[in-house]
């Protein structure tokens, strides 16, 4: 059975997709980026560290909607506008994984929808 996932405390999707979608204990998140849940504006003015925690805090509102935590995150895809940035993003992303560390892929793109530099989705399993 497949669960619809939404909570006001992440970003609301801007176009035709759900938040996450839940299928047993796994929970398919959407990508999120560094926008404020309550204006849907891209936070920073393209400091990496202060839009990364935006959309860290999208990610982990949603997981937390759908009834898991960080540490059930197993995959991360990070996507970036400009790469160089990628050790700025990672100093931010430790102190959601302090302990521990999802699979994860980063790439480089040209652009982002909304004027974002920084979008990331994951897969989680929630432990029953």
């Amino acid at each position: 059975m497949k669960e619809v996932i939404f909570t006001k405390k992440a970003t609301s999707p801007t176009g035709p997709y759900s938040q996450a979608v839940k299928v047993g204990n796994t929970v398919y998140l959407a990508g999120v980026c560094g926008d404020d849940p309550v204006t849907s504006e891209i936070m920073g003015n393209g400091d990496m560290k202060i839009e990364a925690k935006y959309a860290l805090e999208n990610l982990k509102n949603t997981i937390e909607a759908a009834g898991g935590k960080m540490t059930d995150i197993v995959k991360v895809n990070v996507v970036f506008t400009d790469i160089s940035k990628a050790a700025d993003f990672n100093e931010v992303y430790r102190t959601y994984f302090p302990d521990y560390l999802p699979a994860r892929i980063a790439m480089g793109v040209a652009s982002l929808l909304g004027g974002a530099n920084l979008e990331l989705d994951a897969i989680a399993v929630i432990e029953e």
